[in-house]
C-alpha cells in the first residue's frame, strides 16, 4: 500500500490538474490498443519462442516505445520491434565505457554484418551494463531477423552500417579526447544527431512504404524522416544535460556553451543561473528548428497505427521542451513531464490538426516565458510564429471542429473571426445569418452540455474514489487506536487503577459542579 505521502501527492495533482487525472482514468480503464500482439500470432510471431522472447526484450529495454510500437499495424509490430532491438544492441556497445576501443570499433562497424550470422551474440559487455542480456541472448533477434521479407532486411542493414559507421567514429573521438569529449560546432552536432537518430526516422520510413501501408514516396522522404529524428534526440540531449556531463560527455555543442562559460560545467556553478538559461535557450531554438518538418511528415501519414507510433513521440518532445525552457533544473537533473501530462498528450495525438495545436500551445508557452534580454529572444519568437503561421494555414482558427464551416460572409455572427467577412456573398438566396448563427449557438450549446455531462461523471468518480481513500485511512486510524489503546493488554492502555481514580475524579467533579448549580439556584431565587 502506498504511503501517506504518496496519497497526499496523488491527491495534490489530481486537484491541481483534474485533466490529466480524468486523462489517466480513461487510458487506464476504457482505452483500448489498436492492436494486441497476442491476437495476431501469425504477423506478430507471437507464437514462436524466439519471437516472444524477443518480445521480451523490447519490455524490458523501453518503457516508452514498447506500447507503441506493439500496436503498429500486422507485420509492422514485428518489423519495428526486431528494427528497434538491432539498434538498441548497437547503442548498447557504443554506450559502454568498459569496452576498450580497439574491440568497440570493429564490432560497431560490423555489426550489419552479424545480422546474417547464425547464432552471434555478444558477451563483452560489462557486468553492470543495463541492456547486457540483449546482446548475451542477440541470437534470438538474429533468428527473427533473417526471417523478414528481403525488403525490410535491407532497409534495416543498410541503417545498422551506417550508424555503426558514426557511432564508431564518435568513439574513437571520445576516446581520444582523453574522457572528455564535446562537440565543436552545430554542423558536427547535427552529424552526431543524424547518425544515432536521423537514420532511425530514415529506417523507419522505409520500413513503412515496404510495409504498403503507407506510400513508396515516404521511404524518399530523408530530409523530412531526419529532421523527426533530430527533433528528438536534440531535446533528449537537452534534458539529459547534467548526466551527460558527470558522465564525461558534452552533447551541447561547444558554439552554444563556450559563448559563456569556458567550461561546460561552469554552467551549473553558483553565480552563472543566467548564463545557463541563455544556453538552454539556444538550445531549445535549435530543436524547434525541426518542428515545422515534423509536422509536415505527420501529414503524409495515412495509417493511423502508424501516425500515432510518429505522433506520440513528437508531441512529447515538444511538451519536454516547453518544461525545460528557462528552468534551472536543467543544470541538476534529468527534467521529465508528468505522467498525466504524458498520457493526456498520448490521448490527443491522434489526427495532424490536434498535434499542430499540442505543437503551436507548447511554443506559445516558451514564447511567453522568453526574456527580451535573451541573445536568442528574436529567434524564439520566429520560431514561434512559423509554428503558428503553418498551424493557421492548414487548419484555420475560424473553422470550429463540431460546426459546419463558413462559406461565404453570410456566417459571420457577433464574436466570430473577422475573416469570415472576407469570403464574398453567399450564391444561395436562402441563407439567413440569423438562422446560420441560431444553428451555431445550438451546436454549441450541445457541444458544452456534452462536455458538462461527462466532467460531472469524471468528478463523481473522483470523489468516490476520495471518500474511499478517507474511509480506508479512517479504519486504519481506528484499528491503531484499538491495537495500541483499547484492546486489553495494549502497549497505552490505562492500567485497572488509574482508570478507578479517573472515574471517581470524574464523579467527584460531577457532584461539586451539581452542589454548586443548586446553592446559585437557591440564591437566585431569594434575591427575586
Amino acid at each position: 500500500m502506498p504511503g501517506l505521502s504518496k496519497i497526499g501527492s496523488l491527491l495534490l495533482g489530481a486537484l491541481l490538474h483534474p485533466n490529466e487525472t480524468k486523462a489517466l482514468v480513461n487510458y487506464a480503464v476504457w482505452r483500448d490498443p489498436l492492436n494486441r500482439i497476442e491476437d495476431n500470432p501469425a504477423t506478430s510471431g507471437w507464437d514462436r519462442d524466439d519471437m516472444r522472447k524477443c518480445w521480451g526484450f523490447l519490455d524490458a529495454t523501453s518503457r516508452s516505445f514498447a506500447a507503441v510500437i506493439k500496436e503498429l499495424d500486422g507485420d509492422l509490430s514485428r518489423v519495428v520491434a526486431l528494427f528497434y532491438l538491432i539498434l538498441r544492441g548497437l547503442d548498447t556497445i557504443e554506450d559502454d565505457m568498459s569496452i576498450p576501443i580497439d574491440v568497440k570499433a570493429p564490432v560497431l562497424e560490423s555489426f550489419y554484418l552479424r545480422l546474417e550470422e547464425d547464432g552471434w551474440n555478444f558477451t563483452g559487455s560489462g557486468p553492470t551494463e543495463k541492456d547486457r542480456a540483449l546482446l548475451v541472448d542477440f541470437q534470438v533477434v538474429i533468428a527473427e531477423f533473417k526471417l523478414l521479407d528481403a525488403g525490410y532486411k535491407k532497409a534495416i542493414s543498410d541503417i545498422t552500417k551506417k550508424m555503426g559507421e558514426g557511432m564508431a567514429r564518435y568513439s574513437r573521438l571520445y576516446e581520444e579526447s582523453g574522457g572528455k569529449f564535446s562537440v565543436d560546432t552545430f554542423a558536427s552536432f547535427d552529424l552526431y544527431c543524424h547518425y544515432v537518430a536521423g537514420l532511425v526516422g530514415e529506417g523507419l520510413s522505409r520500413l513503412f512504404s515496404a510495409s504498403g501501408k503507407e506510400s513508396p514516396e515516404l521511404g524518399e522522404q530523408l530530409s523530412l524522416s531526419n529532421s523527426m529524428g533530430l527533433m528528438l534526440q536534440k531535446t533528449n540531449i537537452l534534458r539529459d544535460f547534467r548526466e551527460d556531463t558527470d558522465e564525461g560527455r558534452v552533447w551541447w555543442p561547444a558554439e552554444i556553451w563556450s559563448k559563456y562559460v569556458k567550461k561546460p560545467e561552469e554552467l551549473y556553478a553558483p553565480g552563472n543561473e543566467d548564463k545557463a538559461m541563455w544556453a538552454i535557450s539556444e538550445m531549445t531554438v535549435d530543436a524547434l528548428t525541426h518542428a515545422t518538418d515534423a509536422l509536415d511528415y505527420l501529414t503524409l501519414l495515412t495509417n493511423q497505427s502508424v501516425f500515432n507510433f510518429c505522433a506520440i513521440p513528437q508531441v512529447m518532445a515538444v511538451a519536454t521542451l516547453e518544461k525545460c525552457f528557462m528552468n534551472p533544473k536543467v543544470m541538476h537533473q534529468n527534467v521529465k513531464i508528468r505522467k498525466g501530462m504524458a498520457v493526456s498528450l498520448i490521448m490527443g495525438a491522434t489526427n495532424p490538426r490536434d498535434v499542430a495545436y499540442i505543437f503551436r500551445d507548447n511554443v506559445r508557452k516558451i514564447h511567453a516565458r522568453a526574456r527580451a534580454n535573451d541573445p536568442s529572444f528574436i529567434k524564439i519568437a520566429v520560431l514561434s510564429g512559423r509554428v503558428e503561421q503553418w498551424t493557421e494555414n492548414r487548419y484555420p482558427s475560424y473553422i470550429v471542429v463540431g460546426t459546419p464551416a463558413p462559406t461565404s460572409s453570410a456566417d459571420w455572427v457577433e464574436g466570430a473571426d473577422a475573416r469570415i467577412k472576407q469570403l464574398g456573398k453567399s450564391e444561395d438566396p436562402n441563407r439567413d445569418p440569423l438562422v446560420i448563427a441560431a444553428r451555431d449557438a445550438r451546436a454549441k450549446a450541445a457541444e458544452q452540455a456534452k462536455m458538462t455531462g461527462e466532467d460531472y461523471k469524471f468528478m463523481g468518480f473522483l470523489m468516490l474514489g476520495v471518500l474511499g481513500i478517507v474511509g480506508v485511512m479512517l479504519g486504519i486510524g481506528f484499528l491503531a487506536l484499538w491495537l495500541l489503546v483499547l484492546r486489553e493488554g495494549a502497549p497505552f492502555a490505562e492500567t485497572p487503577e488509574e482508570l478507578d481514580i479517573w472515574s471517581k475524579s470524574v464523579g467527584m467533579t460531577a457532584t461539586s459542579i451539581a452542589e454548586a448549580a443548586k446553592a446559585t439556584y437557591a440564591a437566585v431565587k431569594g434575591e427575586l
